[in-house]
């Protein structure tokens, strides 16, 4: 008798509870639920690198040396994704450029002409459109195109640069401090999406041409997160 009333109780318990269930909200992924592994759309980026100048503008030092070399340049952006398919992105990027680099010392300066000032801090602003292709979920190769300006102001005391510099060139000035340089550029890019949740590593490799001045190359390794 006891045990046909236990028996009857499950019965009557169990639909009552997976209905409950059923209705209840799930806190689990289903199994055929898509789980996205990576972030796509607005994003924050940070390189860090340097610019190595091609001189191609066939001025040099006295030992025969580039006008500039590298010390640190970096950027710092933000773009989104405005196309995003499994295997195929574009992207618009907005960057702020700045590079530190040593220049001829000022004894030499007089041999190479009005051109530059000797150490030189370089401010510019960059935009490019991006387009990846993905071999991989979290590997992604692409290639970007664009251009902006890049400046070069003056780093010494006004009046000394005239008395000092200026004066050993027949009264002209660096032309390269006259006012922003327009530039183009075109960077090969490479993605990896961690497994860290919004964050990926990279590496540029931007190929700028500062119109007026020189051709130069910058290896940037850069991190970068989506929102």
């Amino acid at each position: 008798m006891l045990r046909s009333a236990a028996l009857t109780l499950i019965a009557l318990v169990l639909p009552a509870a997976a209905l409950a269930q059923d209705d209840a909200p799930s806190t689990t992924r289903g199994k055929d639920e898509v789980v996205r592994e990576v972030n796509r759309g607005l994003f924050l980026k940070a390189d860090i690198g340097s610019t190595l100048w091609l001189n191609t503008h066939g001025r040099v030092r006295a030992n025969g040396g580039p006008l500039l070399s590298g010390v640190v340049a970096s950027t710092i952006g933000v773009g989104q994704e405005f196309v995003d398919r499994e295997r195929f992105s574009v992207a618009w990027e907005v960057d702020f450029y700045q590079g530190l680099f040593n220049g001829p010392r000022p004894e030499e300066l007089a041999a190479i002409g009005p051109f530059i000032q000797g150490d030189v801090h370089m401010f510019g602003g960059l935009g490019q459109i991006e387009m990846s292709t993905y071999v991989t979920r979290r590997l992604g190769l692409g290639v970007a195109a664009g251009g902006g300006v890049i400046a070069m102001p003056l780093l010494m005391e006004p009046n000394q640069y005239q008395e000092a510099i200026v004066s050993q060139w027949g009264g002209q000035e660096a032309s390269l401090n006259a006012g922003p340089l327009p530039t183009v550029m075109g960077t090969p890019t490479l993605e990896y999406y961690t497994k860290l949740s919004h964050f990926s590593l990279g590496l540029d490799v931007p190929i700028m041409y500062v119109i007026g001045f020189d051709l130069g190359i910058s290896p940037f390794g850069y991190l970068k997160y989506t929102f």
